[in-house]
């Protein structure tokens, strides 16, 4: 017999798979368009991505603009500097203060409805926020498929767990090859399709529900390559910056 979706409530809830953490062409380490991004996030069965740029939010919500026409859930973010490291803001629309305390951008990001999520905890050389100044946050990322070894995401889950943070995935892709090489997997009640699904429901998802986690490493010598790599784009964007700086000052 036919159910009908009239008559019958057929909406329990979709299993939605998001990378949080992608850099694209708009931070100093990337070179990718959004485009290509997008359309990787759709090839390896991706629901949603978020791309995560260094202190800028512009390819990210021009990409949150066009997920729909690659069957995508676009939810805009950055990657935002703060006092004590690196900070995921998942859900807003709006670039947080640059270099603010911790706790003062935590607020920011929730008081624009969005999610704050600590990516590479404990990695000061990617500048994850240390431990004891870890006190305030929605979420902890608890694999990151960009760390050497696998030592510094078991520490995070640890403290994730003892601390009940909700533990996310993400690639930390710089490249479109790599998206999706993590991913968080969470539940989306009360919709019956993926098409249903909005931002703000995987956003709050992150950041109240258990979710399951998936990922691989990127090996040694691909990180390694990785790490140098972004240490000479980084270099660079100082360098430039320090120029742009000294030049307004004439």
């Amino acid at each position: 017999m036919r159910l009908d979706s009239e008559l019958y409530d057929v909406t329990d809830g979709v299993t939605v798979r998001i990378d949080p953490h992608v850099h694209s062409e708009g931070s100093y380490d990337s070179s990718e368009p959004v485009e290509v991004i997008l359309e990787q996030a759709a090839e390896v069965g991706l629901d949603a991505v978020a791309i995560t740029d260094h202190d800028t939010i512009a390819e990210s919500r021009r990409a949150a603009d066009l997920a729909a026409d690659y069957g995508l859930v676009g939810i805009p973010g950055v990657e935002v500097s703060t006092e004590r490291g690196h900070l995921l803001a998942l859900g807003i629309d709006e670039l947080p203060p640059v270099g603010d305390s911790l706790g003062s951008t935590v607020e920011t990001i929730r008081e624009n409805g969005g999610a704050a999520v600590v990516p590479h905890p404990f990695q000061r050389s990617r500048h994850g926020i240390r431990k004891r100044h870890l006190s305030d946050c929605d979420a902890l990322e608890v694999y990151n498929a960009w760390l050497f070894t696998g030592y510094r995401n078991r520490r995070a889950r640890r403290f994730a767990a003892r601390h009940d943070y909700p533990g996310v995935a993400g690639s930390d892709a710089h490249s479109a090859n790599w998206v999706g090489r993590a991913y968080t997997e969470v539940e989306i009640d009360g919709v019956g399709s993926i098409q249903q699904v909005e931002a703000d429901d995987i956003v709050h998802a992150l950041r109240q529900e258990p979710a399951d986690i998936h990922g691989r490493h990127a090996p040694i010598h691909r990180s390694a390559y990785h790490y140098s790599k972004c240490a000479v784009r980084k270099t660079g964007y100082a360098a430039r910056q320090g120029a742009a700086v000294a030049l307004s000052l004439f």
